[in-house]
């Protein structure tokens, strides 16, 4: 049967579900309204899996090259600091480590700004408008001449690239099932391993070019502004705003896509600035929470990325074979990131999953901080394998975007939450590359030093989050149970913008 066929066939098998109540209309969001009814709608497997396919093919492809494209952008700096760019521009001290620090400065100064405006415009738009920017931004590397310039094309770099995670995280909350959410997140965040992989690639293809009138490292710059410049227009053109606004699905098609993000209870979209939420957020223990999570696995990811290929080849390997090696480390991402997300939907369990993906890189640093390169081939693979482990915590921080993405309802509270959350992961970027120091390499003790802290700390974090949820769910429990607060079972106030404390029916998943 075509999938045209199954949706025309399944509309046979949609139920209405009686309420209890109406819906507070002046709460919900006007586009919204048009396509809900008060009751909830039960949707069969079969025009679920029809209808999740359709927003697959349109959705979920804008986030993941998009998302792969910002991560290629940002690793550039990495690949061109082994192919001239601080000979060239005469980069001097600290000065290549305040060119990953000032993007993220860019960051933390417009994270709220963005998410601002993220509300309350259309998302398509202004992701590709953000795109278009930042790719000119990009290519602006190659007329640099000094730490100077770059320090200013990098900065406008952290202004356009900040919306990108923030944006995806609203869509994933959109157009998925809370259920589904964890692995659209591994899905585009995964795409740092792919850069990896593919930018290993491509650098040692332009480490290849002889005798061009521009140095390789401009010309891998210019390179990835033109393909950044090109999706951004696609991505304008193709990607719908919303579920309401979506030219590319029929009436019917889009009723049913809202209607099956109705039970995350975390709302769909919503305009209204609500002053009441925002505080709230800024109360919650659990929105300070996700910030932390972010800070403590973004800052040893920020100066391990910024200096992957610096570390690579201090174990000894030439520089093509360092591009190369940074391939192997993509493929250890993607799998770290895919299995994350698989456990974490297998055992329905996200903080103990998040914690046991910390351990192996406090083993692979324990053994980086206590180990000396002799030069022999078996001391340079182990050395190499345990910096690949380091890297395993980046699964708490994908996890830790979903749980944002499913824990946080109420559409001012989610956008000043995620505005908190990459202020967190801003600042943990900001500061990462500056604890790895000149005068400590190669081996950087100092910096794995700090790593070391932030792991045990994002444990006991994460540790007193899980004790948080499970209070929050047993309360409100409570509140049901002795009739302090009535069952929505129909699911009939799922999009009037409450917030997850407001509703007694919403439960959070750790």
């Amino acid at each position: 049967m075509t999938d045209d066929r199954a949706l025309e066939h399944n509309k046979l098998d949609v139920a209405h579900i009686d309420d209890f109540d109406h819906v507070h209309v002046e709460r919900v969001d006007k586009e919204v309204a048009q396509y809900v009814l008060d009751e909830a709608v039960v949707i069969d497997d079969e025009t679920n899996s029809y209808l999740k396919r359709k927003i697959d093919r349109r959705i979920l492809p804008v986030m993941i090259i998009t998302y792969f494209l910002q991560a290629l952008d940002k690793g550039t700096l990495s690949f061109a600091s082994i192919m001239g760019i601080k000979e060239e521009t005469n980069l001097a001290g600290q000065e290549y480590q305040w060119l990953t620090t000032c993007t993220y400065l860019a960051v933390m100064i417009w994270e709220f700004p963005t998410n601002w405006i993220v509300q309350r415009v259309p998302i398509g738009k202004y992701l590709a408008l953000n795109i278009v920017c930042w790719s000119i931004s990009l290519g602006a590397h190659a007329a640099a001449k000094n730490f100077t310039h770059l320090v200013v094309v990098r900065t406008f770099l952290g202004f356009f690239e900040c919306s990108c995670q923030p944006i995806f995280v609203v869509l994933s909350s959109m157009w998925y099932r809370r259920e589904e959410q964890a692995a659209t997140v591994a899905f585009w965040y995964m795409m740092n391993g792919g850069q990896q992989i593919v930018g290993g690639i491509l650098a040692y293809c332009f480490t290849l070019i002889q005798g061009a009138a521009l140095y390789n490292w401009q010309i891998l710059f210019l390179t990835y502004g033109c393909i950044s410049l090109v999706w951004g227009v696609f991505v304008g053109w193709w990607m719908p705003d919303s579920p309401m606004r979506a030219k590319c699905f029929s009436e019917e098609e889009k009723k049913l896509m809202i209607e099956r993000v109705r039970a995350n209870q975390t709302g769909l979209q919503n305009k209204q600035f609500r002053r009441e939420q925002m505080i709230e957020a800024l109360l919650d223990p659990q929105c300070w929470a996700y910030p932390f999570v972010q800070f403590f696995t973004a800052l040893p990811t920020s100066g391990l990325g910024a200096f992957a290929n610096i570390i690579i080849s201090s174990f000894g390997f030439t520089v093509l074979q360092t591009q190369l090696l940074a391939m192997v480390l993509g493929a250890y991402l993607i799998i770290i990131l895919l299995s994350s997300a698989w456990l974490s939907k297998r055992f329905k369990q996200n903080i103990f999953i998040m914690i046991s993906f910390v351990i192996p890189s406090i083993i692979g640093t324990v053994v980086l901080m206590t180990v000396v390169n002799d030069g022999t081939v078996t001391r340079r693979a182990a050395l190499l394998f345990c910096y690949y482990l380091t890297l395993s915590f980046w699964a708490a921080s994908t996890l830790g975007l979903s749980m944002l993405s499913r824990n946080v309802a109420g559409q001012t509270k989610k956008t000043t939450a995620i505005a908190m959350n990459f202020v967190g992961w801003a600042v943990g970027n900001t500061v990462g590359p500056q604890v790895f120091r000149t005068t400590d390499s190669p081996r950087y003790m100092t910096a794995f030093g700090v790593h070391m802290g932030c792991y045990g700390l994002l444990i006991i974090m994460l540790v007193g989050l899980r004790f948080w949820l499970v209070s929050q769910n047993n309360k409100k429990d409570k509140m049901l149970q002795t009739g302090e607060a009535l069952p929505d079972v129909d699911l009939t106030h799922a999009f009037e913008d409450l917030t997850d404390r407001e509703n007694p029916n919403f439960r959070y998943l750790f």
